[in-house]
């Protein structure tokens, strides 16, 4: 059977990429079957899809076994979860993982569970079963930033030193697995994104700069997998960029997702932000 003829997977965490994704691969003519992990992803996929089924964040053992049912050999892992839940007080109970979760954590990932490698060991766990892990962009790669000015709105004089100056800086954060964005004003870093993600750092960095005016710069790693993981922005960050003073938002090309793409650009404009690629 050609490869085209085949189902193709989707494992749907939140957010709209995984929206995105199942509208491209529809588009493409390929089968659907998503698996959506609950709390955070939308039942907006399900009428999308051939085939659905709910599964737990950890519950990587019913990953594998609704695409192995369905005859999936190629999928795709997009969307978002909220790391930070991880840590909550009830996390055992909320995210009770199945067998193959544990000794995925306490095995395979003893020695070392930051997020690219935790990724990296569910891509593994996919291939053992004949499951290749996709680009995670291969059905949306349309909406992916391009190098140079995006917008008609231009970036601010006072912002342009800042934009080259940021860059560089959050490449090497993002090496260091610190964080893939920043904000800066007048070569100041004014927030560096940790856990908490990019929403609740642009409101930090609205708070710790009042007088606004500021940029916001958002990067892959260097090694970044395009698989999963893939930096993304879309309306609601453009309308957070506008509600924290900032003027000028940066992003890598080629490797930062914005979700719909033509909407968020416009949005920018009307703003008065400017939404610029640039080349690592």
């Amino acid at each position: 059977m050609n490869v085209a003829d085949e189902p193709v997977g989707l494992i749907a965490g939140g957010g709209r990429l995984p929206v995105l994704a199942a509208e491209g691969a529809v588009r493409a003519g390929r089968r659907l079957v998503v698996v959506a992990l609950r709390g955070f992803a939308s039942a907006e996929l399900k009428p999308l899809a051939d085939a659905f089924a709910w599964a737990g964040l950890v519950r990587v053992g019913r990953w594998i076994r609704v695409l192995r049912r369905h005859g999936v050999r190629q999928a795709v892992m997009a969307g978002g979860v909220r790391k930070a839940d991880m840590y909550c007080r009830w996390r055992w109970l909320r995210y009770w993982p199945d067998l193959r979760a544990v000794r995925m954590w306490y095995v395979k990932l003893r020695h070392d569970k930051r997020d690219h490698a935790v990724l990296r060991c569910v891509a593994d766990e996919l291939a053992s079963e004949g499951i290749e892990l996709m680009s995670s962009v291969a059905y949306c790669a349309e909406h992916l930033a391009t190098e140079g000015l995006m917008t008609r709105t231009p970036v601010p004089r006072a912002a342009a030193a800042d934009v080259d100056f940021a860059f560089e800086i959050a490449r090497r954060s993002a090496d260091l697995d610190i964080g893939q964005c920043l904000a800066v004003k007048e070569r100041d870093i004014i927030a560096i994104e940790a856990m908490e993600g990019t929403d609740r750092m642009i409101a930090r960095a609205g708070e710790l700069c009042r007088a606004g005016a500021w940029t916001l710069v958002k990067v892959a790693r260097p090694n970044q997998d395009m698989r999963f993981d893939v930096p993304t922005v879309g309306p609601e960050t453009i309308e957070r960029l506008k509600a924290a003073r900032a003027v000028c938002c940066v992003l890598e090309a080629g490797r930062t997702l914005i979700l719909d793409k033509a909407r968020t650009l416009e949005l920018a404009d009307r703003c008065g932000i400017a939404v610029v690629g640039r080349r690592a």
